[in-house]
């Protein structure tokens, strides 16, 4: 039997990069996946949508189901949750990995923009947690996963990297360390009901359209990416573990996958692929 066989699943950012593969990995494994972002139909700006996401996932025999939503407001995170449970019931699984930056020092960040990334990576992963958590306690089952970035580390230095005495990642890596801090208090409260929730982050990048778009920009990126379905088998692994197994934690997917020795499979579920 697959692992999340008779599972429904919302990924939040699931029309390209981690929320995408995220998506047709847990469809690989019987999950019925609810993906949402703002792009229903491709268009020029930027590669992917839901559409293709879910064309993805049925060309290889899952399924899935597209719902356009706005992570910055909150009535349509409430018809995005409303839609989900009417249509295929309760939500077992929520992945929140929708993610919202601007690499600026704090000078340059308007309000606008300081609100839409601390709406997107916060309010909205804690709003979606709250809303799903009901249908969750009344299983006693559920699993929520905040992706989460290495930039929420506390920074070394003095002496500090250029980059980051520029502004680099500051807003950015504050909004996901307050994920972090989230994703522990709820795993606590959400114990007694077997509610597994964690964060988890890459090593470093990932390789994905965002990060294209930063080299592209001229950003000297002095790390190495790690390939997206490290995330997408890591999350899998989160989302399906039992309780006692993982909760509570602020990982990374490199790190988990080789603590557990686990594989890492193509995002149909076939063959494995060997990390650097």
């Amino acid at each position: 039997m697959k692992l999340l066989q008779g599972k429904i699943a919302l990924v939040t950012g699931a029309s390209r990069g981690i929320g995408m593969a995220i998506a047709q990995r847990f469809a690989s494994e019987g999950a019925t996946v609810i993906v949402t972002a703002r792009t229903l139909e491709a268009h020029d700006h930027l590669p992917g949508s839901l559409m293709e996401t879910v064309e993805l996932i049925t060309e290889a025999g899952g399924k899935a189901y597209a719902i356009q939503a706005d992570m910055t407001d909150f009535q349509s995170r409430n018809a995005l949750v409303k839609h989900s449970v009417e249509k295929f019931g309760p939500i077992d699984i929520l992945v929140n990995n929708a993610a919202a930056c601007f690499y600026l020092p704090i000078e340059n960040l308007s309000d606008k923009r300081t609100h839409i990334i601390m709406e997107v990576n916060f309010h909205a992963p804690f709003h979606l947690s709250q809303l799903v958590l009901p249908g969750m306690r009344k299983k006693k089952q559920g699993w929520i996963l905040n992706i989460s970035s290495a930039t929420s580390k506390t920074l070394s230095g003095p002496p500090y990297k250029d980059w980051d005495s520029k502004g680099g990642a500051m807003l950015y890596g504050s909004s996901k360390a307050a994920l972090n801090r989230f994703s522990a208090g709820l795993a606590a409260e959400t114990y007694v009901d077997n509610i597994v929730v964690n964060s988890m982050a890459p090593k470093s990048g990932v390789v994905t359209p965002g990060l294209a778009a930063l080299e592209n920009e001229g950003h000297n990126l002095t790390f190495v990416p790690e390939p997206v379905e490290a995330m997408a088998e890591a999350a899998l692994l989160l989302c399906s573990c039992d309780i006692d197994q993982h909760t509570g934690e602020n990982t990374y997917s490199i790190d988990l996958l080789k603590t557990e020795q686990q594989p890492v499979k193509h995002l149909d579920g076939s063959g494995e692929i060997h990390l650097n």
